[in-house]
């Protein structure tokens, strides 16, 4: 069986952001199974224009293929003022039928919420897009230190739990999309 390709989006493009670090340290936890093929898809790459322009630019088809490409996602996301940050949705709206039928999962960061509000309002937003979101996420409390230099048993479980709820759904949706094509 071909490995489920996952894409991890690094939601933020501030700077001094953490949301970088979080991806690749989640992606490390993520190698560790074979049957995943995981890549970083990170917004600070793309040159979108600061205007929906009336034709895609090259970035736009750039970020349009490669979420064409996965079988599911991770977004990595931070919480700024109880909501997720603008380029990231502006991203999210720049494919359409790329996002239908297929997994997502989330790694939120904040300071004591973990980024729940930030999941919540981009659950909406992916089920307006017929995505799945899968139930459980990653939340990080970036008051109590990155995972990256304090790993503990808890994030271990909760990565392990979200990586088997979107291979999941991942395989099922990418077996149904191959039986029969998505049609909204």
């Amino acid at each position: 069986m071909a490995q489920l390709r996952i894409a991890v989006i690094v939601g933020s493009t501030r700077e001094g952001r953490v949301g970088d670090r979080l991806a690749h340290w989640f992606v490390e936890q993520a190698a560790r199974h074979d049957d995943l093929a995981v890549t970083v898809v990170d917004l600070t790459e793309y040159d979108f224009p600061a205007t929906y322009p009336a034709e895609p630019t090259a970035s736009i088809r750039a970020f349009v293929r490669e979420v064409g490409r996965a079988d599911a996602f991770v977004v990595v996301t931070p919480e700024y003022n109880h909501s997720f940050p603008a380029p990231l949705k502006q991203a999210i709206d720049y494919a359409y039928d790329e996002w239908q039928a297929k997994a997502v999962g989330f790694v939120s960061y904040g300071c004591r919420s973990t980024g729940l509000h930030a999941v919540d309002q981009l659950r909406t937003v992916f089920t307006a897009l017929h995505a799945m979101t899968v139930r459980d996420v990653v939340g990080i409390d970036l008051l109590a230190g990155e995972p990256t230099t304090q790993c503990t048993d808890e994030l271990q479980r909760d990565v392990g739990v979200l990586l088997d709820q979107l291979r999941w759904w991942g395989l099922a949706l990418r077996d149904g999309r191959a039986a029969r094509p998505y049609v909204s």
